[in-house]
C-alpha cells in the first residue's frame, strides 16, 4: 500500500510533547486524529494508523511528520 507523508503544523511546545510521548512509546491522540482528518480531506482513505516520523527543525514553522498507509484504489 502507498505511504502518504503528512506535515501537520504545530507549535514548539506541542512538538516537543509529541516527540517525548513517542520516545516513551506513547501516542499523542490529538495529532493522530488531525492527521487522519487531513488524509480524508485530501481524498484518500487511511489503511492504518498514522505513524509518527519526527518533527521539522524550522525556526518559525514547526511541523509534525506522520506517515499513513492509504488504500491504492483511492490514490489518483
Amino acid at each position: 500500500m502507498p505511504l502518504l507523508r503528512v506535515h501537520l503544523d504545530s507549535d514548539r511546545s506541542t512538538a516537543r510533547r509529541v516527540l517525548q510521548l513517542h520516545q516513551e512509546g506513547k501516542i499523542h491522540h490529538e495529532s493522530r486524529e488531525a492527521v487522519r482528518e487531513q488524509v480524508w480531506r485530501q481524498g484518500r482513505t487511511p489503511a492504518g494508523d498514522p505513524i509518527f516520523v519526527g518533527i521539522t527543525n524550522g525556526r518559525r514553522n514547526v511541523q509534525l511528520l506522520y506517515d499513513v498507509e492509504v488504500y491504492s484504489d483511492t490514490v489518483p
